[in-house]
């Protein structure tokens, strides 16, 4: 898959996982891993990158086996990017529909 389509649609999913629950970053890396082929190096990079774009806050959490988790919470930025993302996704699988739907018909 290219890399550009892949890092869009992992922000799309990492906002949307955050979004229905604050979450540590191996919480994250594991909910999303069993469903899309990516590990902590993809994954971290772009929690890092989102927390500066201001679409998450961290806090820090006591574990219960020893060092505090570094927990990502959702802003109201990225609430409203993940409804953009969202839309715009919603609009590319409904318009890559109609063309494959298109093209059997012919």
């Amino acid at each position: 898959m290219n890399t550009q389509f892949k890092k869009g649609i992992l922000d799309l999913c990492i906002l949307k996982a955050v979004k229905d629950q604050e979450m540590y970053g191996f919480e994250i890396i594991d909910k999303l891993s069993n469903l899309l082929d990516i590990n902590e190096n993809t994954i971290y990079p772009i929690l890092r990158r989102l927390t500066d774009q201001r679409l998450f806050e961290t806090y820090s959490k006591d574990s219960p086996l020893g060092a505090q988790r570094k927990y990502y919470k959702i802003t109201k930025e990225g609430e409203q990017k993940l409804y953009s993302y969202m839309e715009d996704w919603d609009a590319f699988i409904k318009n890559v529909n109609y063309i494959l739907k298109d093209e059997k018909d012919e």
